[in-house]
């Protein structure tokens, strides 16, 4: 068996789709994609191309370990999700040749289905109270929500002022039995990060996401040594050393690495193996495409640590695209009183509409992130 053939395809709403093709007709297909860096990484594909041509796919770890190491330069997020997408379609292939789902290849399954949670819009406390409810009523146990938009270097009185009050309507909606996890994108300052997790203390939050940059390891670990509530990190982190050091410092109780960016199934099941040496939970971050969550439930169902994941049905980013959009059966993601079930298909376990995604390739796609500014003008975290 070998390596035929490699395209990718611009997906809306902010997708890439990779598919790989064999001589004996075999396809897998992955999800490489930066959000908002789509282009950039789509080249990075191609370059790898040399690279896998004429390859046995079903040899994962030999080109896993040939793409990442015979470039000389590594890790980051362009090259390390041009490898995760890689990865993927290989497994699909590898899955599909052996008539069986990966995580049956990684050792088998150990549950049955997988807790996930929802999005929330909160930018009032009434719409964040209404959308919980919502939520609640289609059976999800959990929910996440935006922390703060732009938030300066010191305390800003207003914005935890805004937060405190839409966390307070959500407990007031569906009560302290339902999970209420806050993502902070890294937005907050050390100092504000601080009087914020103080203030949060009270409501009995799932956890704490990106309270600050990763890159400020210091103040993560500052953070957790004065606050109770769980503090998660890693969609930001590529490879095993990245999640190493961290998992070294103590600093963190869940780790999120994305299954599009953190190296692909081959990577993100030695990085959860890792965290559960160190009694760290893993909750791997996805608001991508189909792919990518088939991806990530693959190794939710082999990781005896997997505790949460994230998914994009009904997230503001997919702007009336779903992720069933592309599936050929979207009744292979079985959502039931807030989990999803094993998708029990060989390779990734859905089988991708290539009709519709040829037709939605043609419209491709430029998304970026905005960029905010403060209201001196001084640009700030998205």
């Amino acid at each position: 068996m070998k390596i035929i053939k490699i395209d990718t395809y611009h997906v809306l709403p902010r997708w890439l789709f990779l598919r790989i093709e064999t001589d004996d007709g075999f396809v897998g297909w992955g999800e490489p994609v930066v959000e908002g860096r789509a282009d950039t990484t789509e080249s990075a594909v191609h370059e790898l191309i040399p690279l896998l041509k004429g390859s046995d796919p079903r040899q994962v770890e030999d080109i896993w370990q040939t793409i990442y190491r015979g470039g000389f330069y590594r890790g980051g997020p362009v090259l390390t999700s041009a490898l995760s997408g890689i990865d993927q379609a290989l497994w699909d292939i590898r899955g599909k040749y052996f008539g069986a789902p990966v995580y049956d290849l990684l050792g088998g399954r150990v549950r049955d289905k997988m807790e996930v949670y929802s999005w929330i819009d909160s930018g009032t406390p009434e719409e964040a109270a209404a959308c919980a409810r919502d939520r609640v009523s289609h059976g999800f146990r959990n929910i996440k929500m935006t922390g703060v938009e732009r938030i300066g270097w010191i305390n800003d009185s207003a914005q935890i002022s805004a937060l405190l009050e839409k966390v307070q309507a959500i407990r007031d909606a569906v009560g302290y039995e339902i999970g209420i996890a806050i993502d902070f994108h890294g937005r907050a300052h050390k100092s504000t990060a601080k009087t914020l997790l103080h203030e949060l203390e009270p409501f009995k939050l799932l956890f704490v996401e990106e309270p600050v940059l990763i890159e400020n390891e210091e103040a993560f670990a500052e953070l957790h040594s004065c606050s109770n509530i769980p503090l998660a990190t890693g969609e930001r982190c590529y490879t095993r050393w990245d999640f190493k050091r961290m998992l070294q410092g103590g600093y963190v109780d869940i780790i999120q690495p994305d299954l599009s960016h953190a190296g692909g199934i081959s990577e993100v099941r030695r990085i959860a193996a890792m965290a559960e040496a160190c009694d760290i939970a893993l909750a791997p971050h996805c608001p991508l495409g189909p792919i990518a969550l088939a991806s990530c439930l693959q190794v939710d169902f082999t990781s005896i640590n997997a505790c949460l994941q994230e998914q994009s049905l009904n997230m503001a980013y997919n702007e009336g695209t779903e992720i069933t959009n592309y599936v050929k059966d979207p009744s292979v993601f079985r959502y039931e009183n807030g989990f999803i079930h094993a998708l029990t298909g060989p390779g990734l376990g859905l089988e991708i509409n290539e009709k519709a995604v040829l037709k939605a390739s043609g419209q491709k796609h430029h998304w970026k992130n905005p960029v905010y500014h403060m209201p001196d003008g001084s640009v700030t975290e998205w």
